[in-house]
């Protein structure tokens, strides 16, 4: 199954929805590409790679292997600032909104890793599964530039979908108004996200990262690692690098309020 960009609808099904992992942990390799449709047309594909781990099983690496794998509490949700590590923070953040995992419960992050010491997740998404694979809540965490995130508890369907109003301001060139509709696919053959902003019934934007899993030894990491050198700081440098060309191109730039951190909480 492949997600193209005009898939993605707010349906609804009443069926949760169940999943099976590949071998954990495991990069997913695969592209990330953006296409913004109005007012003014821009699209690129950038290849990349991203970490699926196990909250319970998190890599770990001696130096230098380390270098390349860290994943940290700091990064996510709440910082780790109760403890408990990114679960801990994962736990609080249902809970204060009416879920409460059980201790057999399984919460599976697709996000990057630290390399070089540098980390930036545009988009982290936490499944949290029951121990027979049933999906029982997914988290959007979504990070700007500034140095702000904002978690999103989504209501996913039976086939993977979810609509979530847009809260938090992230590109330049976006303010916070639309509703995001979003398509997930997760197992041992295919990890695929795609979310796209819509105004008024009107596709404004889609962005889809899509990859094959797998299974992160040594080798491979060495091996991806060095395929996608310095893969963080080119995100980050790419996300600078369009918004130049968007601001050259005369595309109005939207007010920006600061954001509370209560909403990772």
């Amino acid at each position: 199954m492949s997600v193209t960009h005009d898939d993605v609808t707010a349906e609804s099904a009443p069926t949760a929805q169940t999943i099976e992992l590949p071998t954990l942990p495991a990069l997913v390799v695969g592209t990330v590409s953006h296409t913004r449709r109005t007012p003014l047309k821009h699209a690129f594909t950038n290849r990349q790679y991203q970490w699926l781990v196990d909250l319970d099983d998190l890599p770990q690496h001696d130096w230098p292997m380390r270098v390349l794998t860290r994943i940290e509490a700091r990064d996510h949700l709440d910082a780790g600032r109760l403890g408990g590590g990114i679960r801990g923070d994962v736990e609080r953040f249902l809970a204060n909104r009416g879920v409460v995992l059980d201790a057999s419960d399984r919460v599976i992050m697709l996000a990057n890793a630290r390399v070089l010491g540098h980390v930036f997740d545009p988009l982290t998404v936490f499944w949290c599964l029951s121990p027979d694979g049933a999906l029982r809540a997914c988290i959007f965490e979504v990070h700007n530039t500034y140095g702000e995130r904002h978690a999103y508890l989504l209501d996913v369907d039976g086939t993977g979908r979810a609509t979530t109003e847009k809260a938090f301001y992230v590109s330049p060139f976006n303010d916070t108004s639309g509703e995001y509709a979003v398509s997930l696919r997760l197992d041992p053959g295919r990890v695929t996200v795609t979310v796209g902003l819509e105004r008024a019934g009107r596709r404004i934007l889609t962005a889809t990262t899509t990859g094959v899993p797998r299974a992160a030894t040594d080798g491979t990491v060495v091996r991806t690692a060095a395929r996608h050198l310095l893969m963080t700081w080119r995100v980050s440098a790419w996300i600078r690098i369009h918004g130049i060309w968007l601001w050259a191109r005369r595309l109005p730039i939207q007010p920006r309020r600061p954001h509370s951190q209560e909403n990772v909480r």
